[in-house]
């Protein structure tokens, strides 16, 4: 089960999919972090 890694909340396995870092870590969940810092990594992460 996916967790966020500063609230230790659990996270969906498709946020994590989506969001965790190379080492399938989840930084921030939705409830820890803006919705623009989300979106911001999503974007860094398709080359946009």
């Amino acid at each position: 089960m996916a967790r966020c890694n500063h609230c230790n909340s659990h996270v969906s396995d498709r946020f994590a999919r989506v969001f965790a870092d190379e080492h399938d870590r989840v930084l921030a969940c939705p409830d820890c972090s803006a919705n623009a810092g989300i979106a911001e990594s999503a974007r860094k992460r398709t080359g946009d």
